[in-house]
């Protein structure tokens, strides 16, 4: 194995824990990774160092707080002996790195990279995992474009679907539900914002996707209570009192409920279920 002197395995890191097979070390921690913040990888050149020499100095440098250097030299291994061990290694580390000092755009490409090179490796897993971090690292807020939770998404079911044994399984799960909840959060934005407006057709299309295709979410609740306020101002009372009753029946301690019931009972009208409406499976 590479690094023949290393005696302890470092399984735990503040993000994101790096594969067995790439580093074993002692003491080694991550935690000043953050004082580099441009790291320019093409200034230097090591021709003449071996790769295993050039990876073990990279280690030593992230160990002593130089993610610069390291990078500079895992990537001097890659340009210098691409068909070695220890550049599909450092081609992991590289993606490890620019995810651990911010650069998500670059840990991306580094782990897309290392996908396509090395499609049966046995750490295809773990970077199939930091680059679906390093999508759910770009989500914005959602008043602004939610494609990176879409990004994470499908970075992070993939992930799931080829290694439904990995130890990532459970923060790709958790991954997944906050980019979710973000996506229909932006909905739901955008269904107030023509609500306020009084566009009650448009509004309703967005509640409706809400509903539809994020009912698993948090904003299922607010999702049906903002149907009922739609269909009530559009004068289309018995969709309103339908969205009242599938939000009674599913939440009935909700807020969001007592709101909707508050609405309707305002005018003796009742929630009340369509005749052909099944009643909603709780999520």
């Amino acid at each position: 194995m590479i690094l023949s002197k290393s005696r302890t395995l470092i399984s735990t890191l503040r993000a994101a824990a790096i594969p067995t097979a790439i580093i074993l070390g002692v003491g080694f921690t991550l935690g000043s990774c953050s004082r580099d913040k441009d790291v320019d990888i093409t200034t230097l050149q090591y021709e003449g160092d071996s790769p295993q020499k050039l990876y073990d100095e990279a280690l030593a440098n992230i160990q002593a707080g130089n993610t610069r250097e390291a990078l500079r030299k895992f990537a001097a291994i890659e340009q210098q002996a691409p068909l070695s061990d220890q550049a599909r290694q450092a081609m992991v580390m590289e993606t490890f790195l620019q995810y651990r000092i911010g650069k998500f755009d670059a840990a991306i490409t580094a782990g897309q990279k290392y996908l396509k090179t090395y499609p049966n490796s046995k750490d295809i897993p773990y970077v199939e995992f930091m680059v679906g971090m390093s999508y759910a690292k770009k989500i914005a807020n959602v008043t602004q474009d939610q494609s990176a939770a879409e990004s994470t998404i499908n970075a992070m079911e993939e992930l799931i679907d080829q290694f439904p044994d990995s130890d990532y399984v459970d923060q790709a799960r958790e991954q997944i539900r906050f980019a979710r909840d973000q996506l229909a959060g932006k909905e739901m934005q955008v269904g107030r914002y023509y609500l306020e407006r009084k566009d009650y057709v448009a509004a309703i299309s967005r509640f409706n996707v809400v509903v539809d295709k994020y009912s698993d979410t948090n904003q299922i609740e607010e999702a049906l209570e903002r149907l009922v306020e739609a269909y009530y101002a559009m004068g289309v009372i018995s969709e309103a009192q339908n969205a009242a009753w599938v939000l009674g029946h599913n939440y009935p301690d909700s807020p969001w409920y007592q709101r909707a019931y508050k609405l309707l009972n305002s005018k003796g009208i009742e929630p009340k279920a369509k005749a052909t409406a099944a009643p909603a499976a709780k999520s």
